[in-house]
């Protein structure tokens, strides 16, 4: 669908939700929602807000349109308040960029689980890069660790099983002696690991992120469209626009997006002043948010975070329409797999292996 028909249906849904009659107006289901949103996370915010968040979210803020539907002047005075907040909030001078999806470009990921060591540095850069909170700790970026099998096939359970002994004999009906022994991987994913230096012998390292779905669910999902597909192929947020139903959350098959369950505490020091509307800037209580191959970076020609960070080069990015781009070549030179393919929602992120 073109940029241009993808907004003249979300104005036509705008519109058709209010009929004017006998001076009454109807309001659609995502009005009605975006209101119940609004109320719900007062209600919800309100034992918690502090000094930072009285100051933080204006009138002007809460109320303003889709992003997608502003005018050029109401996207001026929308980015213009948040720069002044964030200023304020953080105590540096912060920037909030509107810079464009670049014309020809779909972006795709490209990442080698042979190479990876676990080191979580991506997840780090990722952290800093992208302002998420400290406390309560959110990362987009998910490092499984995975235990490898050992080669288990042993003479002495050639003749046990389940059921022990049987008038066939003594071997396994049911089930052989080598039950319930992985080889190969175990399958069992650790989410939390610390081990006193990486890689491990017995182990490999499997990150996760949001994967870019070329068909994402989580925007099918999405009631008040507050998520959407950008002209690049990654799936954006506009976070005063979110109503915080988790929706999307349960829609993704990725377990990609976090939601602010509390007050993001994000370090004056730590904050990275130099945000896109619909990238890196500070998030508030009560809204989704996720990976977006660090828009306010790619869309200006240079890495995501977790790209130059990667100590071994395990990640590789570019553009998927170039065939001389780093991601095409490990496409036509390397064996990849998608994550979860049976979903058919068409990822943009791949893994590979030399």
């Amino acid at each position: 669908m073109s940029e241009d028909k993808r907004k003249s249906e979300m104005v036509k849904e705008q519109d058709d939700g209010k009929e004017q009659g006998n001076g009454k107006v109807k309001e659609s289901r995502r009005d009605f929602l975006k209101k119940m949103g609004v109320a719900a996370a007062a209600t919800v915010a309100a034992p918690a807000i502090t000094s930072t968040t009285a100051e933080a979210v204006s009138l002007g803020e809460t109320f303003q349109t889709h992003f997608e539907l502003m005018s050029d002047a109401q996207k001026e005075k929308a980015i213009a308040r948040l720069e002044k907040r964030y200023t304020e909030q953080f105590g540096k001078q912060t920037t909030v960029a509107n810079t464009p999806a670049p014309d020809g470009v779909l972006f795709g990921y490209a990442l080698n689980i042979a190479k990876c060591i676990g080191c979580r540095r991506c997840v780090e850069a990722c952290v800093k890069e992208n302002n998420q909170s400290r406390d309560p700790a959110i990362q987009w970026i998910r490092v499984l660790r995975m235990e490898r099998g050992n080669d288990t096939f042993e003479l002495e359970n050639l003749h046990k099983g389940s059921p022990d002994s049987n008038s066939l004999g003594d071997y396994g009906i049911q089930s052989g002696g080598h039950a319930d022994k992985h080889v190969g991987l175990s399958g069992a994913a650790e989410h939390y690991y610390e081990p006193e230096q990486v890689p491990e012998d017995n182990a490999i390292y499997f990150p996760v992120q949001c994967h870019q779905c070329e068909d994402p669910p989580c925007v099918k999902a999405c009631p008040v469209r507050a998520t959407f597909r950008d002209p690049n192929g990654i799936v954006v947020i506009d976070y005063n626009w979110c109503i915080g139903c988790r929706m999307c959350q349960l829609a993704c098959p990725y377990w990609a997006r976090r939601f602010n369950w509390g007050e993001p505490e994000l370090p004056n020091e730590d904050m990275n002043p130099k945000t896109h509307y619909l990238g890196n800037r500070p998030r508030m209580r009560g809204v989704m948010e996720k990976c977006t191959f660090c828009l306010q970076r790619v869309r200006e020609g240079r890495y995501p975070a977790c790209v130059e960070a990667c100590p071994v080069g395990a990640r590789k990015f570019g553009n998927l329409l170039d065939p001389e781009s780093e991601v095409r070549k490990v496409l036509a030179t390397k064996k990849v797999f998608r994550f979860k393919e049976a979903f058919n929602t068409d990822p943009k992120f791949f893994y590979y292996m030399d």
